[in-house]
């Protein structure tokens, strides 16, 4: 067991990736954007129901804990979900999304 056993490096990232879905803004935005596919942060603060600022903040935050990318559309940012998002949302979020 002990050799199959991630390296620290990647227990780490994945402490970081968890610990970043921690906070009920950032898990919020994060279930947002499984649903909507994309989202800017201004659709995700009124989604969210927080402040522009404040969902911007968590939005950079789960960027650096590799969960979240974003995309230049014209003078929008444009986030979604990486695979890791993805899949951690799905592990801690169990019941199916709704789809309007």
């Amino acid at each position: 067991m002990r050799r199959a056993l991630p390296a620290a490096r990647e227990l780490d990232g994945w402490t970081r990736a968890a610990k970043a879905l921690g906070d009920p803004t950032r898990l919020a935005v994060a279930i947002a954007l499984r649903d909507g596919e994309r989202a800017c942060v201004c659709d995700l603060a009124w989604i969210a129901g927080r402040e522009h600022k404040l969902v911007s903040h968590h939005v950079r935050q789960l960027k650096t804990a590799g969960l979240a990318r974003s995309e230049r559309d014209g003078k929008m940012v444009m986030y979604e979900l990486t695979d890791r998002g993805r899949a951690l949302v799905a592990a801690i979020c169990s019941a199916p999304a709704a789809r309007a």
